[in-house]
């Protein structure tokens, strides 16, 4: 695989490997899982699974504890489970390397919903797509607060990252997004993520691109160039749209902020099925970016043919969801 490291600035001793390998491998092991009810939305009932680490496995880097994992699941916000088989696979992964997950349930908003034609339907359209990621924010700090209030699950939310993906990576990056702008409804007091891993997502928004503050957490982003289904730039009229993982590499790059972001040249949603297979590449922003805290900005190109590839997910497009009627 060929990976051209496009931009590269780090403060201490920060490394990335100019090859990069994706380990395409699946962890398999025999596991048992914790549930839990973290919230009743209406009639609604919403779940959390537990994933301890394995037993023997290293829970802390240079005396630093590990933080926790929270997955989002993606569905494009009308499908998908908080523990599918695909997660699971990564979910594997994390606890072999001493790693907690959390995998949460949070409301499908465009469950049910036929997107209509012309400038009209996508506006209409627009506004239950931000309303879905509001009440999945509305639902990840749900998780968060359940969590707090019982220590005794030994899940500590002073050193939990936020992953997602698609629709679950929208809702991560919201989330950040939010806590960083001091939107903080319903969290513990001085409450923060301790960073971010988003694939294949974007934040949502009615009043123009999303601003970031120099002191947001450490965020990874991972992203095809040609993704229909999630802007890799930008999509929408004037101030309204979503704006994916370019736009927001370049604030965050602006803001000094600590981040990484890995583009995938020419693969479309597919990388929002990547989570096991980039694991070296979390691997050194969970090390390095999180645990280390050391300031890093990495900008990469990845041009690799031979990454699997899905028909159904590279080729996917919003409308594909959403038929119009």
């Amino acid at each position: 695989m060929k990976s051209r490291l496009r931009r590269f600035l780090c403060k201490g001793a920060c490394r990335v490997l100019p090859i990069i390998c994706l380990c395409l491998c699946a962890t398999g092991r025999g596991w048992s899982q914790e549930t839990y009810r973290f919230a009743q939305r209406d009639t609604m009932a919403l779940y959390l699974d537990i994933f301890r680490p394995d037993s023997g496995s290293v829970t802390t880097l240079d005396g630093v504890a590990k933080p926790a994992v929270m997955f989002v699941f993606g569905g494009g916000f009308v499908s998908g489970k908080r523990s599918d088989g695909t997660a699971r696979r990564w979910f594997a992964r994390l606890t072999a390397e001493g790693y907690t997950v959390v995998a949460i349930d949070y409301r499908l908003g465009m469950k049910g919903y036929r997107m209509g034609k012309g400038l009209l339907g996508a506006n209409k359209a627009l506004d239950r797509f931000l309303y879905s990621q509001q009440i999945g924010v509305e639902d990840v700090f749900s998780a968060v607060s359940f969590l707090a209030a019982h220590p005794e699950l030994s899940v500590p939310v002073d050193n939990l990252v936020v992953s997602g993906s698609s629709a679950g990576a929208i809702i991560s990056l919201a989330s950040a997004h939010a806590i960083d702008q001091g939107r903080l409804e319903g969290l513990p007091e001085g409450f923060a993520f301790k960073g971010v891993m988003s694939f294949a997502g974007g934040i949502i928004g009615k009043h123009g691109a999303p601003k970031f503050s120099q002191a947001t957490c450490p965020i990874l982003l991972l992203h095809g160039t040609a993704d229909k289904m999630v802007a890799y730039k930008h999509f929408g009229l004037m101030r309204r749209g979503i704006w994916g993982s370019d736009h927001i590499a370049s604030e965050l790059e602006k803001k000094g902020c600590n981040y990484s972001i890995w583009r995938f040249e020419g693969l479309g949603h597919d990388v929002a099925a990547y989570m096991d297979m980039a694991w070296e590449l979390e691997k050194t922003f969970l090390e390095r970016n999180v645990i280390q805290g050391i300031p890093c900005q990495v900008d990469a190109l990845v041009d690799d043919p031979s990454l699997p590839t899905w028909k159904s997910w590279g080729r996917a497009r919003t409308a594909d969801l959403y038929q119009n009627p």
